[in-house]
């Protein structure tokens, strides 16, 4: 397994990261704690989860298949988008963030987390309170590190200049949709990024399931596939997508591996990027795509997949979570 360090700290990441949000939902608790065994069993260190996914049972399912095997891990999760229909049920309030930890903390069976995520900017939330929460649970020793999910990059950058001019821990990663059909990062926060030794930790590496080739226009989506149990999946079912991903599929026929494998691997060549979170509903699934880490990609191959993936670079971002 190749690691990466997270932005500018010290914390060592598996370059192929373990996405949770399946677990509860499309892969029930015996077959998630395989898969959570498996990535572990292979290298891959860095877990990320949320408080929302799969209405909690993620942070559960992860808490009871860690025990024993805690310390073999970087646990992320997050907390910010709506947890209820209360006023203080999301966002990234003092109030909320502390209530959510503690109850994050408890699902987990843990008593600190590695990396604890603002799931998406609250734009009602003075930063400075958020950020003034964010360093009293580092202090408290129930948080290691902090991260912003779904910023923009001057969102990111505003949150930074506030925890250096008050002296407080500041982000070291953010989460962000990157992926060959979603180069939108690379307009702005990719730079900031690497100019603030902020590590990137992108989600959708795979659009969802449209950079593997398998969905073509007019056809029925695979059974089990995400667009089969999610319909509105198929909102993303842009011909310029599903002809990437055809595209990045006959490249990877040429080059001898699967069209997820290539998209991995690529990503994981873009130098702010810290760690790929790819999700699976099976070992074989997570077996299969941890080919990505060892996979050569030569200067003739990278320069294909930019000309292939750059007008991608100028749309919208392929996923984007905010605070309605």
């Amino acid at each position: 397994m190749l690691y990466k360090r997270l932005g500018g700290s010290g914390l060592k990441v598996s370059a192929l990261g373990l996405g949770t949000n399946s677990f509860g939902s499309r892969a029930d608790e015996a077959a998630s704690a395989r898969i959570l065994h498996t990535a572990i069993d292979r290298g891959i260190n860095f877990i990320d989860t949320a408080n929302i996914y799969s209405a909690t049972a993620s942070e559960s399912i992860i808490g009871n298949a860690l025990e024993g095997r805690r310390h073999d891990v970087v646990l992320a999760t997050k907390a910010g988008l709506a947890r209820g229909d209360g006023p203080n049920a999301r966002g990234s309030s003092r109030y909320h963030l502390m209530l959510e930890l503690e109850d994050s903390l408890k699902r987990l069976k843990t008593d600190y987390v590695d990396l604890y995520q603002i799931h998406t900017f609250d734009p009602e939330a003075p930063l400075e309170e958020t950020l003034r929460a964010l360093d009293d649970m580092v202090r408290s020793g129930k948080v290691r590190y902090i991260g912003a999910s779904n910023y923009a990059a001057w969102e990111l950058m505003k949150a930074l200049g506030i925890s250096d001019r008050l002296g407080l821990n500041r982000f070291v990663s953010t989460q962000t949709s990157y992926s060959l059909a979603d180069r939108t990062p690379e307009r702005e926060l990719a730079a900031a990024c690497l100019d603030q030794g902020v590590g990137i930790i992108s989600y959708f590496p795979l659009a969802g399931g449209i950079l593997t080739g398998k969905y073509r226009s007019g056809e029925a989506a695979p059974a089990g596939s995400r667009a089969a149990t999610n319909p509105g999946f198929t909102r993303f079912f842009d011909e310029n997508n599903l002809a990437l991903g055809r595209q990045v599929s006959g490249l990877a026929d040429k080059l001898g591996c699967s069209a997820s494998v290539l998209s991995l691997a690529w990503l994981m060549k873009q130098p702010a990027v810290s760690t790929v979170i790819v999700g699976a509903t099976s070992t074989e699934q997570l077996e299969h795509n941890l080919g990505s880490v060892e996979l050569p990609l030569d200067a003739a191959a990278l320069e294909e997949l930019d000309t292939l993936s750059r007008p991608f670079r100028n749309g919208e971002p392929f996923a984007l979570y905010r605070l309605s």
